[in-house]
C-alpha cells in the first residue's frame, strides 16, 4: 500500500480474538465506517441531499448485515 493510500484510507490493527472471520469483519466494519464518513461530508457540503445520503448508508449497514451473517452462520 503506498503512503498516499495509507493516508486517504487509514486502517486500524485488528486487536479483537483472532480467527478469519473476526478479521474479515473488521475489515468491512472499517470499510463501512469509511464509506460512512465520505457520505457525510457528501450531504453536509452539499452535495448530495440527506435523502440521499441516509438512502446510501442504510444500503451499506444492509451489506455490512449480509457479511455478518455470512461470515458467523
Amino acid at each position: 500500500m503506498s503512503a498516499t493510500t495509507k493516508c486517504l484510507f487509514p486502517q486500524s490493527r485488528y486487536y479483537g480474538t483472532f480467527t478469519p472471520e473476526n478479521l474479515m469483519f473488521n475489515a468491512n466494519l472499517q470499510e463501512f465506517s469509511h464509506r460512512v464518513s465520505i457520505i457525510c461530508s457528501l450531504e453536509a457540503g452539499g452535495k448530495i441531499s440527506p435523502k440521499e445520503a441516509y438512502l446510501q448508508i442504510a444500503e451499506l449497514w444492509q451489506q455490512l448485515e449480509i457479511s455478518q451473517r455470512n461470515l458467523f452462520t
